[in-house]
């Protein structure tokens, strides 16, 4: 029978994971996202738990159009350019991972929080 040690470290892929919608890394700010594509508008629609933020997104779940629109919607509320957002997981899922370059955390955050109902 084979014994292995125990750690109580956080393994490697969790580094920077935070409990809140929003972390801050080396490369930019990550924030989660709940998406739901196929809504009349795109808009933020509540908190999603305490890990992310709703996204209604108005374009369907086709061919990353979802995706395209995420994005576009981010560089108009965060006032970036298009180079500085990116989906880094979750792009064929509601649950997204966005990389924004070039903003800080209190900015993202408030940004985030004008938009909400």
């Amino acid at each position: 029978m084979r014994e292995t040690a125990a750690s109580f470290a956080p393994a490697a892929s969790c580094v920077g994971v935070s409990k809140g919608f929003v972390t801050v890394t080396k490369e930019g700010v990550h924030f989660s996202l709940r998406v739901s594509p196929g809504a009349k508008r795109t808009s933020i629609e509540s908190p999603y738990g305490e890990s992310a933020v709703k996204l209604k997104v108005a374009a369907p779940p086709v061919s990353g159009k979802a995706n395209v629109e995420v994005d576009r919607f981010l560089l108009k509320l965060l006032g970036v350019r298009r180079s500085a957002v990116a989906v880094v997981r979750g792009a064929a899922s509601r649950f997204k991972t966005v990389l924004v370059r070039g903003v800080e955390e209190v900015a993202t955050q408030k940004a985030l929080a004008a938009n909400l109902p």
